[in-house]
């Protein structure tokens, strides 16, 4: 499968194995869920370095992200590994970063068993004529994960293919004065998405974290207490953070000509609703000072304040007087950032 994706007039190649990439390449490598800070800071080379080679009169060098799919995690466990960002959104990111190609290596048993020279060989030199590299300072890659950064520096030497380890990216920038520097890594954002620290999340992102999807028909219980909700049907590999209510921004994606898009703040919830004895996970969004239709509307939700944790309530009446508490809490929020 080959796709070409546009948006104002940017294109990503998106190639489901090496045999149908565009090559010559210079390549980012890495397994890059989330494309935090850290990624983009390993993708900037290649980036740069496709500008210069193109620069220099050499036509067609594709600055090109190279990843794995399933991720490797799943292969070997067998279980489902919950993305930051499924594949529609990484595509979207990367796209927005200025990356020409993205290409995705099935990480299957045979891909598995290559050593670390002749993953060098086969996939970078062979199918991919990799002409340089950039990878984190913590990549491992060969069977077993034998292979180091220093590694592959040393084995793409031999091919005359130069290769850039980036260090690994610490922030600094804290929100308040008792937050530790610490890693900008997948796992760490996970571990605060897990909390509900979105804001040390979204610092440690580079962004806000998104949830994106259609809006499908749900109980519509929430307009019987007149807080009318969208029910949003997420990719099944998406990562979800702590069940309770948060502040959010919301945009709907459709086309450039349509009128009805919008741009406005809400709340969310995501949990199982306990109040109405609920068993399945749902994602509800009320959007603040907005009516209208959004059923098969494409939204982006950007989580920007953990209000609270999901509870069970005694009443309905009690839930609707919570939700107002929550948007009151959302307003004083967004207020209070512009």
């Amino acid at each position: 499968m080959l796709l070409n994706l546009s948006q104002n007039g940017c294109s990503l190649w998106v190639a489901s194995s090496t045999e149908l990439a565009l090559t010559p390449t210079v390549v980012a490598l890495g397994k890059f869920d989330g494309l935090h800070r850290g990624h983009q800071q390993v993708i900037q080379p290649i980036l740069k370095a496709g500008e210069v080679d193109q620069g220099r009169g050499r036509q067609g060098v594709y600055s090109t992200v190279v990843t794995f799919n399933p991720h490797p995690q799943e292969f070997f466990t067998g279980q489902p590994h919950y993305l930051l960002t499924p594949l529609d959104e990484k595509i979207q990111q990367m796209r927005s970063l200025g990356v020409e190609q993205l290409v995705l290596l099935p990480f299957d048993k045979q891909l598995s068993a290559l050593t670390p020279e002749q993953f060098v060989e086969k996939i970078i030199v062979q199918q991919l004529q990799c002409q340089r590299i950039s990878v984190g300072q913590d990549f491992r890659f060969g069977n077993k994960r034998s292979g180091t950064a220093s590694d592959l520096q040393l084995i793409a030497a031999k091919y005359d293919i130069p290769v850039t380890i980036v260090p690994l990216q610490i922030c600094t920038d804290d929100l308040s004065s008792d937050s530790p520097c610490e890693r900008i890594s997948t796992s760490v954002i996970r571990q605060h998405l897990d909390r509900g620290d979105v804001q040390l999340a979204n610092k440690l992102l580079g962004r806000p974290y998104t949830l994106v999807g259609p809006v499908i028909k749900g109980q519509q219980l929430g307009r019987t207490i007149g807080f009318p909700t969208a029910n949003l049907q997420l990719p099944k590999q998406k990562f979800l953070p702590r069940f309770g209510v948060y502040a959010v921004r919301v945009k709907s994606l459709g086309e450039v000509s349509d009128t009805t898009a919008f741009d406005c703040c809400g709340v969310m919830n995501i949990g199982c609703r306990p109040t109405v004895n609920g068993i399945h996970t749902s994602v509800e969004v009320h959007l603040l000072d907005w009516s209208g239709d959004l059923y098969c509307k494409k939204l982006t939700v950007q989580l920007e304040k953990f209000l609270r944790p999901e509870q069970k309530f005694p009443s309905l009446d009690a839930l609707k007087t919570q939700i107002q508490q929550d948007c009151a809490a959302a307003r004083a929020f967004f207020n209070s950032e512009c």
